[in-house]
């Protein structure tokens, strides 16, 4: 079997402690030399700044390519071109162009009077600007906001007719639920490269709250796998196992790249890498 591409998601830290565990997890997922790690936006665009520094430190210091998410939340067009020349600055030549989503205590997006009213726009405002490679998101399920699947297909083609050149998905719990997707995507003439969202799971309380907000189902089999594995204090070993099939089956697939969504913590993300051959390159040096 083909050994991926890889990439990774983080998000920026807003406390020492968390500071010290995104760094850790830089530093343990470096070697394994992913295509690009991105790094997220807070919801509203609050951690604009400590996104802006994750995103320097992180290739200045780890040597890695960075995607700097970007949203349209709360910024206008003007603050936008200042980020982005921010970004280029630091070195940064790919982006993660994103809606966004509300900021806390807001049900609805709602549009800066002086910004983006969606992420077409943003992507077309990007791309014109020409200096970055843009990313975009892509919901295999039905987005909370669209009325089907089918909505989030078309939505996603005038993404990349608007200079999106791959997308990212949401991440989901079987390899069919991507395929289906994959496929509606083809039928409607996408050509742009698709990358499954993949979510090692840390946290099973914490996947299924996550997964009920972003509209992602949660298969009986699953559900009933974790509910036995906690009984047996197994959680993170069916996690990872889970994980290494669903990755494998993609593969099976024809999916060449993984993108992981690591909430820096990088272990299991690590063993799930190592598990699809995917290893760290090894320097030899001074062998007699």
């Amino acid at each position: 079997m083909p050994t991926p591409k890889i990439s990774f998601e983080f998000f920026p830290p807003q406390t020492l402690d968390a500071s010290f565990r995104l760094w850790e997890t830089a530093q343990v997922l470096a070697p394994l030399k992913p295509n690009f790690v991105s790094v997220t936006y807070g919801a509203g665009g609050t951690t604009r700044k400590l996104t802006h520094d994750a995103v320097e430190t992180i290739h200045k210091n780890y040597g890695l390519n960075v995607a700097a998410h970007l949203t349209c939340v709360n910024a206008t067009r003007a603050e936008t071109q200042e980020i982005i020349d921010a970004y280029a600055e630091a070195g940064v030549t790919e982006i993660v162009a994103l809606r966004g989503d509300p900021p806390k205590g807001e049900n609805k997006f709602t549009p800066h009077p002086e910004g983006f009213a969606s992420s077409v726009e943003l992507i077309e405002f990007l791309a014109a600007d020409g200096r970055f490679k843009l990313h975009c998101g892509a919901y295999p399920e039905a987005h909370p906001e669209a009325a089907d699947t089918l909505a989030d297909v078309r939505w996603l083609k005038r993404k990349v007719e608007a200079g999106a050149t791959s997308a990212i998905t949401q991440f989901f719990f079987e390899a069919e639920t991507f395929f289906r997707f994959r496929d509606a995507c083809v039928k409607e003439g996408i050509e742009a490269k698709i990358i499954p969202g993949i979510l090692p799971i840390q946290s099973w309380k914490g996947a299924k709250s996550f997964a009920q907000r972003c509209g992602t189902s949660i298969p009986a089999w699953v559900e009933d796998a974790f509910d036995h594995a906690l009984r047996d204090d197994r959680e993170s070993l069916l996690a990872t196992a889970l994980c290494t099939e669903l990755c494998d089956n993609l593969i099976a697939g024809g999916v060449e790249d993984l993108h992981f969504y690591t909430l820096n913590r990088p272990q299991m993300t690590r063993d799930v890498c190592h598990a699809l051959g995917v290893t760290p390159d090894v320097v030899l040096e001074n062998v007699a």
